[in-house]
């Protein structure tokens, strides 16, 4: 949708653009097994597909979601960034597909999010909010369900735990500083008091 001159994907192209070190979470490094594995499943999905163009001396792959999938362009660009980037809120979405689609508000981009979740099959879900977060954050259903759910789950716990573990240094290091400026204040008043 951004470099449509690039596109349809040799296989080396594609394996650059997965290895990319910006805007992807996680940054990964497949090589070409890895990316003709995923191919593979994609196709066997019916979600990518190889094609021949003309003048082209290899293969090259196209995606195939519009294929399975009756989606606006609004929709697929919200898909494709929870897909490079991982779950995100509502504003997140808005900023981050800005080069694909534009929306106008907030609530388009959750009315959208929400279309998407109500799909057959459903695409998205809206996660729980976290603990010390303002917003719930949406991520895709491509890569599995409430076990991909379970995995952010898993993650949000380890998360939590880090936060109480610095809470708890925290304390300590205050009630620390507390006993030494008691000491401080009893020292100076036995010095005050030689005058």
């Amino acid at each position: 949708m951004t470099a449509p001159e690039y596109y349809p994907l040799s296989l080396n192209s594609l394996t650059n653009a997965c290895n990319q070190k910006s805007n992807r979470n996680p940054i990964v490094s497949y090589d070409e097994n890895a990316v003709v594995r995923g191919l593979g499943r994609l196709q066997e999905k019916g979600l990518a597909r190889e094609t021949l163009t003309s003048g082209s001396r290899v293969t090259k792959f196209r995606h195939a979601v519009f294929d399975q999938f009756d989606l606006s362009r609004q929709e697929m660009a919200i898909l494709c960034e929870l897909m490079l980037r991982g779950p995100q809120t509502v504003g997140e979405v808005r900023s981050h597909t800005e080069r694909m689609s534009t929306f106008e508000r907030l609530d388009e981009v959750e009315s959208t999010l929400q279309g998407l979740a109500e799909h057959d099959p459903p695409l998205t879900l809206k996660m729980l909010r976290e603990t010390g977060r303002k917003e719930c954050r949406y991520m895709h259903l491509f890569s599995g369900g409430l076990e991909t759910l379970h995995d952010f789950s898993e993650e949000t716990s380890a998360i939590q735990i880090s936060s109480e573990d610095k809470i708890k240094k925290l304390e300590e290091e205050i009630a620390r500083m507390r006993s030494e400026l008691e000491e401080l204040k009893r020292a100076f008043s036995e010095f005050k008091s030689q005058f």
